[in-house]
């Protein structure tokens, strides 16, 4: 297992230092956010092909994992070229560019960080499987954890789907998406997120409460970042800003992460 690991953690490596040089040359980390999720599904790839027998636990943590992975990575990736550079790398690079260190802290602050907590989120999967040779079965609690996936996944890729809509029309400029999955929750992209990964912890945790043990840090840290840190916590900031009593006025009304009826005006 440990060498198994091991092995994924120099490839990630690896692949991170590309794509940092690549970075170099464009003059741009932003991508970045597109390789959080396509890592995952990589880091799920190279541990199922580790197995001379993989099981059907195995093949499960892999479908999901990359399943999700890839639909994040290619939908964050298009984000990116419509966009351009990100404003939060932009600012976050901001004295390190003008003080001609752009390379070293691109490498140590975007690529060297984002690479340690991809593989830390991703230990539910890449346990999971690494621990699901054949003949390890889908149990009933590994079904369960795959019906909490595919609610996340529904309101993640819903709540992509109805952002992007809701942007394309310009009519809605300076407004607030209030409507859909947002009228439940500020933020139903990441609230299908944490279940992804906490369904994918689930179906891993059949395998064994030890590997569930050993793997929790992953959805725990996912679901902090997102409540806490870089996910909600950073966005709703900017929004504040940017929307002032309108984002205000969403915030009293509309729960901030599970989904919930949503609080009447002035209540």
């Amino acid at each position: 297992m440990i060498e198994s690991l091991l092995m994924n953690a120099g490839i990630l490596a690896v692949v991170m230092i590309a794509f940092w040089l690549i970075s170099l040359m464009i003059d741009d980390v932003s991508f970045i956010d597109a390789v959080w999720g396509a890592g995952m599904a990589l880091m799920a790839v190279t541990s199922w092909l580790q197995l001379s027998y993989p099981g059907a636990l195995a093949d499960l943590l892999l479908i999901m994992t990359a399943a999700w992975g890839l639909r994040l990575g290619i939908h964050l990736f298009l984000r990116w070229r419509k966009e351009g550079e990100d404003p939060r790398y932009k600012r976050m690079l901001k004295n390190d560019r003008e003080a001609g260190h752009f390379a070293r802290a691109s490498l140590i602050k975007i690529f060297g960080m984002q690479a340690v907590l991809l593989f830390i989120t991703c230990l539910p999967a890449q346990i999971g499987i690494l621990a699901s040779s054949d003949p390890a079965p889908i149990t009933m609690l590994a079904w369960v954890g795959f019906a909490l996936w595919s609610l996340g996944m529904f309101f993640e890729v819903v709540g992509d789907w109805q952002l992007k809509r809701f942007k394309a029309d310009p009519s809605n400029e300076g407004k607030i998406l209030d409507t859909g999955l947002w009228r439940y929750t500020r933020h139903p992209n990441y609230f299908g997120d944490a279940c992804v990964w906490w369904g994918i912890w689930l179906a891993a945790a059949s395998a064994g409460w030890d590997i569930a043990l050993y793997s929790v840090i992953g959805p725990i840290f996912l679901t902090f970042t997102l409540t806490k840190w870089s996910g909600a916590a950073l966005l709703e900031s900017g929004m504040k800003k940017k929307r002032g009593d309108k984002y205000a006025d969403y915030i009293a009304k509309t729960s901030a992460f599970i989904p919930m009826p949503p609080k009447a005006s002035g209540q």
